[in-house]
C-alpha cells in the first residue's frame, strides 16, 4: 500500500482548530500528548483548521518528541494571509461555519504550483518541523466550489498536482492525493494522475459507502493506493453528537442512527466501534482519523476500534440492509 501508517488509528486534527467550540489551549495540547501516549503515530491536519490554529498547536505538542517516530500529512489548496477577517463571514462552502472560533487570518484558496509550495512552505513553519510526509490538496470538490468545482479541478491537477508529483519524485514528500469529502473527484484523478491515495472524509462510513465502495474503492485496491478515512463518525452523529456532514443532522438520519443503536444495543455493541471497525475492515482503507478535542477520547476511540463485535451482530445489518451487501465486513 502506497500510503502507509504506523497505526490504523490516527488522529485527525480539525478539533485543534476550535471546530464547534472554543477550545482551550492546555486542553488541546493535553489531547495531542493523550494521543503520543496512547501510541499514536499518524497525525493529519490543515492550514484550513482554524486558519492555521490546528497546526500551530500540533506543532507545539509534538515538537518536544522525535520527528523520526511518527508521520505528519497536512494539505493545500487554502493560503493563510496576514490580514484578518470577520470569521464568520467566510465563504467556505458546506464548512463555512465550522471554524468561527478559530484564528482570524484571512483564508483564501490557491491550487496553483506556486501556491502549493508556499502552503507546504508554511507549513512546515507553523509545524515546526523539516518535512511533510503526506500531502492532500484539499476539498476540491462541488461540495466547497459549487458548479465551477471542475475548472477549480483543473487548476489543481494542472497546479498541485504536478508539483506534489514532483515532490514525491525528488523524495521531499513520501506521497500525494486528496484530501475531499466527495468521490467523484477522486474517481477523476485516477483518470488524469498518478496520487498514493486518498484522505476521503465521511464517503467510507457506516453511514454513507455505496458510492465509494461502487466508484473508488476497487480501484483503490487494485492500483495499491491508501485511503485514510476521515469523519469516521460521520461529523459525530455517531459518536452520540447530533451533526452530520457538519450540519444538524436531519430527522431522517437521526432515525437511521437511532436503528442502528438499538439493534447494537440488542448485541451489547457500541455504535462507535461499529463505525470505526466498519471503516478499518476494507483492505483499501490504511487508517481512520477520528478527530478529539478531550484528552480522555483517544484511549477511547483506540479500545473502540478492536473491541470485539459478533459477527452475528454484522449479519444482523446486512439483512436489515443497513449495509451495502457487498461491503467487507471485520472478521469475514
Amino acid at each position: 500500500m502506497r500510503i502507509k501508517s504506523p497505526g490504523k488509528v490516527g488522529f485527525g486534527t480539525a478539533p485543534l482548530g476550535n471546530m464547534f467550540r472554543d477550545i482551550p489551549q492546555q486542553e488541546a495540547m493535553a489531547t495531542v500528548e493523550a494521543a503520543w501516549q496512547n501510541g499514536i503515530r499518524f497525525y493529519d491536519t490543515a492550514p484550513f483548521y482554524g486558519a492555521g490554529l490546528a497546526e500551530l498547536r500540533l506543532g507545539e505538542a509534538l515538537a518536544s518528541h522525535p520527528r523520526d517516530e511518527y508521520v505528519l500529512s497536512t494539505k493545500v489548496g487554502r493560503l493563510i494571509l496576514d490580514e484578518v477577517e470577520d470569521t464568520s463571514t467566510r465563504d467556505m462552502g458546506e464548512k463555512g461555519g465550522l471554524f468561527v472560533y478559530g484564528l482570524p487570518n484571512k483564508v483564501v484558496y490557491d491550487y496553483s504550483t506556486d501556491g502549493t509550495l508556499r502552503s507546504i512552505e508554511d507549513s512546515i513553519k507553523r509545524l515546526k518541523t523539516d518535512r511533510i510526509d503526506y500531502v492532500w490538496i484539499h476539498d476540491i470538490a462541488q461540495d466547497f466550489h459549487g458548479e465551477n468545482w471542475r475548472e477549480v479541478f483543473d487548476v489543481a491537477m494542472n497546479g498541485a498536482a504536478k508539483a506534489l508529483t514532483r515532490l514525491r519524485e525528488e523524495g521531499v514528500i513520501k506521497g500525494w492525493g486528496l484530501g475531499v469529502n466527495r468521490v467523484e473527484p477522486c474517481v477523476l484523478t485516477l483518470q488524469q494522475a498518478d496520487p498514493d491515495g486518498f484522505l476521503l472524509a465521511g464517503r467510507y462510513t457506516l453511514l454513507d459507502h455505496q458510492h465509494g465502495l461502487e466508484q473508488l474503492m476497487p480501484a483503490c485496491t487494485e492500483r495499491g493506493l491508501g485511503i485514510v478515512v476521515g469523519g469516521p463518525y460521520n461529523s459525530g452523529i455517531l459518536a452520540g453528537g447530533d451533526h452530520f456532514e457538519y450540519q444538524k443532522a436531519t430527522p431522517e438520519m437521526i432515525a437511521r442512527v437511532g436503528h442502528m443503536k438499538t439493534i447494537a444495543t440488542r448485541f451489547n455493541v457500541d455504535i462507535k466501534a461499529v463505525a470505526l471497525q466498519f471503516s478499518l475492515a476494507h483492505p483499501a482503507v490504511a487508517a481512520v482519523i477520528p478527530g478529539a478535542s478531550r484528552p480522555e477520547r483517544i484511549a477511547e476511540n483506540l479500545a473502540l476500534a478492536t473491541t470485539p463485535i459478533p459477527a452475528d451482530f454484522w449479519l444482523e445489518l446486512r439483512r436489515q440492509k443497513l449495509v451495502a451487501e457487498d461491503a467487507p465486513l471485520p472478521g469475514a
